[in-house]
């Protein structure tokens, strides 16, 4: 080999190693870059980690804040969402498969909703800048998602109290979300999020379409045996009320397509104890609005099962969606005087049947059929 070779050879060497040890500033002065272009939102990385190896790079701390008015400078005092690590890589699993796709790892994330910090809020604009920051940082299609340790908060500094409620140690996964349908498969993409909340446990699991124009999945998802002490911030802010013992549960079915969908909430509470006059000294108002709280839940509660429940319908289209108030005041008296509903998801809904439960409020009332009895079960 000649020694012009040899120095060739040797410059270009030198060249790729320069190249590797700026490379981590390059991509977080591209990063930090993008997150400064955002319209609602300001955010700052403060370091990245290049690994060539496996073709990934990984944002460590950061940071994204919302600004109090678009385009200005000032960022709300509550971080919006935060995270330890962001691992962005090409799924190599999938190469064999003939896909070139990338998957996306989040480490304890932090997500905070604050009610009132922000007025004329455009959730539509606000997600179409979060889908533009992610095509720039992942110019590949995701198709692994994965999250650990998250936590997701609903504070509103401005109550009083002050209200802070959460799902933490929440664990989300979504695969297979470039595959494209098939007649044998026509949701071929998964999401599921196991997490904890108040003593009890959050349960979502999902069929979709990823690719699809419209939203189209299938959804079932639970909240089981939350301790509602845990809340008694939330419900004197909200309910100007607490409680000295119950249990909360919620199950829900909802299924998307062409525009269109369909489900159901179906909230239920346990073992509720509302502090009353004879329990607790307190402001006279207070205390008697705590005592007809009370009375009211005792009045509509099943007194077999010790429970307060309903089931509200929600239907149409994502622009006008229509809720089954009068459906949900016949359940709360179906499960007061008549059955106790079932604590558990129905698997009433079909993604291919959106056309809505047409029964009126007194077919709801004494249908038959609507529940199955716990013995049924």
């Amino acid at each position: 080999m000649s020694r012009r070779t040899l120095i060739v050879i040797s410059t270009v060497i030198g060249i790729l190693i320069i190249f590797r040890l700026f490379l981590p500033s390059i991509v977080l002065h591209y990063v930090n870059k993008q997150l400064s272009q955002l319209e609602e939102y300001y955010g700052h990385v403060d370091d990245i980690d290049i690994r060539l190896w496996r073709g990934a790079y990984v944002i460590d701390d950061i940071e994204i804040r919302k600004k109090e008015q678009a385009g200005n400078d000032v960022k709300d005092s509550i971080p919006f969402f935060t995270s330890d690590e962001i691992d962005l890589s090409v799924q190599w699993r999938a190469l064999f498969e003939g896909k070139v796709v990338a998957e996306v790892y989040v480490e304890k994330p932090v997500l905070n909703f604050v009610k009132g910090a922000h007025k004329d809020e455009n959730v539509e604009a606000d997600t179409a800048d979060f889908k533009e920051l992610i095509d720039d940082l992942v110019p590949l299609t995701i198709n692994h998602f994965e999250i650990n340790e998250a936590q997701i908060h609903y504070k509103d500094p401005g109550a009083s109290p002050k209200v802070d409620i959460f799902i933490n140690e929440l664990h989300v996964l979504a695969q297979d979300l470039s595959t494209k349908p098939d007649p044998n498969d026509t949701l071929p993409a998964s999401l599921t999020a196991r997490g904890n909340t108040y003593g009890g446990s959050f349960d979502l699991d999902v069929k979709l379409d990823a690719l699809a124009e419209n939203p189209t999945f299938d959804l079932n998802a639970e909240i089981k045996q939350l301790d509602m002490t845990g809340l008694n911030d939330f419900l004197r802010a909200y309910g100007n009320f607490d409680v000295k013992k119950g249990e909360f549960n919620m199950y829900m079915e909802f299924a998307a397509k062409e525009g269109r969908f369909g489900g159901y909430v179906k909230p239920l509470v346990k073992d509720l104890d509302v502090v009353q006059w004879e329990k607790e000294e307190g402001n006279f108002s207070q205390v008697l609005w705590e005592t007809i709280v009370a009375g009211g839940a005792e009045l509509i509660q099943n007194q077999k099962k010790d429970q307060v429940a309903t089931k509200v319908s929600i239907e149409n289209t994502f622009d006008n969606p229509e809720i089954g108030i009068w459906g949900a005041v016949g359940y709360v008296l179906r499960n007061a005087f008549l059955q106790a509903l079932y604590p558990a998801i129905d698997n009433t809904i079909d993604i291919n049947d959106l056309e809505g439960d047409k029964e009126g409020f007194f077919q709801r009332l004494f249908s038959k059929n609507e529940e199955k009895t716990e013995q049924e079960r």
